[in-house]
């Protein structure tokens, strides 16, 4: 009888292990999935492993990419425009924009000024509204000028196309990266829009900014600092005039740019 119990311990203990064991088995199993699961999926998706994209603005092509084997990216040139004050070869402008964070190896799309002029055909703008001109000249590699409003019963309308101070007409051929001013009607009842601030950012794309508001640039002073093209185009805003502030549509809004980021204002 002693031995029957013995017997029957023993098959118990024995059930036991194999459970305990196949349990341990089985959490080892999932364990290892999911790490392998993990690893996996940061080899596909490049998981943390992101860069910067660095400012490739005014530089040449071989400084370009200098610059962007050091920060672990490609570069590639897609467009070129024509910009008098710029030198010839040097970058103009890059998708995506500097500062955006991307994936290790992407490429860099490119725009760089032509050393050749080069034209492009002018769009007809007559009727566009100020933001489907804006993404029509840019399309063509044109940019907005100044904006002139006049009274008109449709507000932000064109009613008007010009180059170098001379009428423009649809077809004509116009060097590329040219300013294209244009005249535009306005409501009395919608004659006011607010001024963005635009401290902290490049002259460009500060510039975008007040035409994003219907608004044009004025007086525009560099410090000291700023000696070329170049450096004005990389020079940053720290101070602007009427920020806030509500303006008749076609305004202008001083600005006051700089290279030193210690006058930049902290935002």
């Amino acid at each position: 009888m002693a031995q029957k119990k013995s017997e029957e311990k023993n098959t118990v203990e024995k059930k036991d292990r194999w459970v305990l064991k196949n349990l341990i088995g089985a959490v080892a199993f999932v364990v290892i999935l999911l790490i392998l699961t993990s690893v996996g999926l940061r080899l596909v998706t490049r998981h943390g492993k992101t860069v910067t994209a660095p400012d490739f603005t005014s530089l040449s092509m071989q400084e370009a990419e200098n610059l962007a084997a050091q920060s672990q990216v490609s570069v590639k040139v897609v467009d070129s425009v024509f910009v008098r004050r710029l030198p010839g070869g040097v970058v103009y402008r890059q998708q995506p924009k500097a500062g955006s964070t991307v994936k290790k190896g992407r490429s860099i799309f490119l725009t760089i000024n032509s050393v050749v002029p080069r034209k492009v055909v002018m769009p007809n703008l007559y009727g566009y509204s100020i933001t489907e001109a804006r993404t029509e000249l840019k399309n063509r590699g044109l940019n907005l000028g100044n904006m002139r409003y006049v009274r008109d019963i449709a507000t932000n309308t064109v009613l008007g196309q010009y180059c170098e101070g001379k009428a423009v007409n649809a077809g004509d051929l116009v060097v590329s990266g040219s300013a294209i001013d244009l005249k535009v009607g306005v409501n009395k009842d919608d004659d006011a829009t607010l001024v963005p601030r635009v401290i902290g950012m490049k002259y460009i794309p500060a510039v975008d900014a007040l035409h994003g508001h219907y608004l044009n640039t004025g007086r525009v002073r560099f410090d000291e600092g700023v000696r070329t093209y170049a450096d004005s185009v990389n020079a940053v805003v720290y101070r602007q005039e009427a920020e806030g502030e509500e303006k008749p549509l076609g305004s202008t809004v001083n600005l006051y740019l700089t290279l030193d980021p210690l006058k930049v204002p902290v935002q």
